[in-house]
């Protein structure tokens, strides 16, 4: 019998998580049935977008999320023993699944980059920073971007595309050891947003003309001072809002209405999943070939062993990663 470790929701989240509100559990898995798998996780990502998902939780759910697994004993003829896939197994460390929702890794990958970047540049961060700014934005050369949370898992990899794209790309972090990393992967501005005196200073100092383009993933009232220096038919693509995940009050008051009015801005919310087949596949390989060409740098976030996914998760919303936060088994 194989023993799953998985972490819980013992209690639905007010404010910031904290350790009470999880609960380490351990089961025994039922042998395999034909077409079945076991998989075993390697990494496992902590995402902004958990602290939302779990309000669709029950106490005692299992956390969602994805990992890369090995899968270590098989009776699907799809995935032998030993294949690394992708899984949307959650906070465990071991799993059953019947293969249908596993995704492989590109045959392609190669060996100098480690496999946790399925969870980061090369996977959801990095796809949502692909369309995002590709396809929501619609980012063309020549022109300004700005994005904050910009040293993040998605952020980061934002401003180095637009960059190749041949855009002037302006990033807001939370530290000055970020806002060093943004500068050494080519960022044009880079500052640290809590220790500027004004924030609408700033952004006018660094882009005097205004923004063509602003990819949002924070929200609230950075949001409100960044859209009233839009530029006319300026586009926002929204896809995050972590400056208000946690709040327990009153949401902050919303982007001005007259600005977005006469200013014409296109504003569209995008989940990342939208985006399938083909052009999927495309994005992925064009991810992956930038990344091992050293066209996009990433630094990864790690924490070691799955007692610390709580931690990491905490971590993460309180911006303590530079870059993709991931926990190793």
């Amino acid at each position: 019998m194989v023993r799953a470790r998985s972490w819980t929701l013992k209690k639905n989240f007010e404010g910031y998580p904290t350790n009470s509100d999880f609960e380490l559990k351990t089961t025994e898995l039922p042998p395999l049935k034909n077409g079945e798998v076991l998989l075993e996780a390697l990494f496992l990502t902590v995402d902004p977008y958990m602290r939302i998902a779990a309000k669709r939780l029950k106490e005692g759910d299992m956390m969602m999320g994805q990992q890369v697994a090995r899968v270590v004993e098989s009776k699907n003829s799809a995935f032998p023993t030993g294949t690394i896939v992708l899984a949307s197994s959650g906070w465990t460390t071991h799993s059953i699944s019947d293969g249908k929702e596993l995704e492989k890794l590109p045959t392609e990958w190669p060996d100098t980059l480690p496999l946790s970047l399925a969870l980061g540049a090369v996977g959801m961060p990095g796809l949502t920073a692909y369309f995002g700014l590709l396809d929501v934005c619609g980012v063309k050369g020549g022109e300004t971007l700005m994005v904050n949370a910009a040293a993040g898992a998605v952020g980061s990899v934002v401003g180095q595309i637009a960059k190749l794209k041949g855009c002037k790309v302006v990033g807001a972090a939370g530290s000055d050891d970020k806002v060093a990393y943004l500068k050494k992967v080519g960022f044009d501005v880079a500052f640290n947003y809590k220790t500027v005196e004004s924030l609408e200073e700033t952004l006018k100092k660094a882009s005097p003309g205004g923004y063509d383009c602003y990819f949002d993933n924070v929200g609230g009232e950075f949001s409100n001072t960044v859209i009233g220096q839009m530029k006319k038919f300026g586009r926002i693509a929204i896809c995050g809002a972590i400056s208000t995940y946690n709040r327990t009050g009153l949401p902050p008051p919303g982007p001005p209405p007259e600005i977005v009015i006469y200013q014409e801005l296109r504003m569209e919310g995008f989940i990342f999943n939208r985006w399938q087949g083909d052009v999927r596949q495309k994005a992925l390989k064009d991810l992956l070939k930038w990344v091992s060409e050293g066209k996009i740098q990433y630094h990864e976030y790690i924490k070691e062993g799955f007692e610390n996914m709580p931690a990491a998760f905490m971590g993460m919303l309180k911006g303590e990663n530079l870059g993709k936060a991931i926990v190793k088994v």
